[in-house]
């Protein structure tokens, strides 16, 4: 399909067709989580029933995750089947149980107490026909959900096909989802969130590709909670676009946990979402690694004299902002232990690069990039080893970017190489669109922005002098302790 081109999370330019309107042909699954849900699910179903979406492209799976078997009701969709998880537990571990069963193009997220408007499904999946990396977020109020179960699930149904859902609450009170609604509210509604717009990516009611979802990895079946925050930031690293359709409404059938205990339910997500995540660095502490990094530094070493490599990778490695890795490029398999002229040995440069950072872990020594997508939300391309960054140039260039939004930066070094600085989601999202031969630099500045930077204002300095320096000397005879302490002040200050 031709692929509009969005930038940053500028979703207002797509022109989707207005309801009841238009001819679908994607096939939508929606897949249905549900953990002790006998009490509401059959309302659930009853409104998927009265969908407008055509019923031969729409099934429902519904993941049965304990505690007790499920027996599905009599008013249900069409294509509504039941499975159940046989490995694991956990709502993104049943969600990911069904998005590998189902046998949609579009996975929808709905969980078992969410009510659906009869057009909601319709709502979300014409996006879906506009554009294969939309991922699209429903519009919901928290209610009471005792007007409904009043009612015998053909009722509920009746109710919905009439469009009766906003009558039958109006007595109740409604609650929006606070937290989304206020940034919502500080972003024109994500349009100008850029690419932190995955923040609220909730996933009681959303839905996505199912292609793009396995392309991202899928849920992380390990979390408990906070998984689909987690889901977001692997669809934003794949540059999706982030839809809030106001017209995709449920009505969600009591309060939510993060309601209730929000800042419990947050102290408990921080240090796994911290960790699996790069993109919320918010979340992450200074001075700490992380098992997903958020900048990967890239330097090939061949031809390079190792002196000049360790200058130039100490002095990445002894940036304000920790949180990075070093991928060296090297021909490190021809490195061997046979019998040598040791210092005379073609490889010697490489071998001793390679003995200096064998056991430094934030540093890999590879011969090749791996294919796909970096796993750092940045990556950094360093063209030699003649410049190297200063301490705080990291830290500076990765804050400007998030700042103004871009999707590339390119630093001038004097000798006339460049390092580039990529944002991956922009980059991965314009592989996505880009037309067969068209120039990716210039793919991302439309999508996302670029701008140039000369090396010296950029904190670049030459590598043998930026690199940092040795521990003062120790040793010789002793000294009185005050005056000890008085040479080290002033050997330190002097590095």
């Amino acid at each position: 399909m031709t692929q509009p081109r969005v930038r940053r999370n500028e979703w207002q330019t797509l022109h989707p067709p207005a309801l009841d309107s238009w001819t679908p042909t994607l096939a939508v699954s929606v897949v249905v989580p549900a953990y002790d849900a006998g009490r509401l699910l059959p309302s659930v179903l009853a409104g998927l029933a009265a969908q407008t979406y055509p019923a031969h492209l729409l099934e429902v799976v519904v993941v049965d995750d304990g505690p007790d078997a499920l027996t599905l009701p009599e008013v249900r969709p069409e294509r509504t089947r039941l499975v159940r998880v046989e490995h694991g537990w956990g709502r993104a571990n049943a969600c990911h149980t069904g998005a590998v069963v189902a046998d949609g193009d579009v996975l929808h997220w709905l969980d078992a107490d969410m009510l659906t408007e009869r057009h909601e499904v319709e709502a979300q999946a014409r996006w879906h026909h506009l554009l294969d990396h939309a991922v699209v977020l429903g519009d919901k109020w928290f209610v009471d959900p005792a007007p409904v179960l009043a009612l015998n699930p053909a009722e509920v149904r009746d109710v919905a096909e009439r469009d009766g859902l906003e009558a039958l609450f109006a007595g109740t009170d409604r609650e929006p989802h606070a937290w989304v609604e206020e940034i919502y509210a500080r972003t024109d509604r994500l349009r100008l969130a850029g690419w932190n717009a995955l923040r609220t990516h909730a996933g009681a009611t959303a839905s996505v590709r199912k292609d793009l979802y396995l392309e991202s990895g899928g849920l992380d079946t390990t979390l408990r909670l906070g998984e689909d925050i987690a889901l977001g930031a692997r669809l934003g690293a794949t540059g999706a676009v982030f839809v809030p359709d106001a017209e995709a409404r449920s009505w969600h059938l009591g309060h939510t946990h993060v309601m209730a205990r929000r800042d419990q339910v947050n102290a408990y997500n921080d240090p796994f979402l911290a960790d699996v995540a790069p993109v919320l660095h918010t979340k992450r502490h200074p001075g700490r690694s992380y098992r997903e990094p958020y900048l990967e530094v890239v330097l090939d070493t061949r031809g390079q004299p190792a002196q000049a490599v360790t200058d130039t990778v100490d002095a990445v490695l002894a940036s304000t902002l920790h949180d990075l890795v070093v991928t060296l490029l090297g021909d490190w398999s021809a490195l061997h232990d046979a019998r040598a002229a040791v210092l005379d040995e073609p490889t010697l440069p490489a071998r001793i690069v390679h003995t200096t950072y064998a056991g430094e872990p934030r540093v890999s020594l590879v011969e090749h990039l791996p294919p796909g997508r970096p796993r750092a939300a940045f990556r950094l391309t360093l063209p030699g080893t003649a410049f190297a960054p200063r301490p705080p140039a990291l830290e500076k260039a990765l804050l400007h970017l998030e700042h103004t939004h871009d999707g590339l930066r390119l630093v001038d070094l004097p000798d006339g190489t460049q390092v580039r600085l990529e944002r991956t989601a922009a980059f991965a999202r314009a592989r996505r669109v880009a037309a067969p031969g068209e120039d990716l630099d210039a793919v991302v500045a439309d999508l996302a922005g670029t701008q140039r930077m000369q090396g010296p204002r950029a904190g670049f300095g030459p590598s043998a002098r930026v690199r940092p320096r040795a521990y003062p000397r120790t040793g010789g005879p002793p000294v009185d302790a005050n005056e000890a302490w008085v040479r080290i002040e002033k050997a330190l200050e002097g590095r």
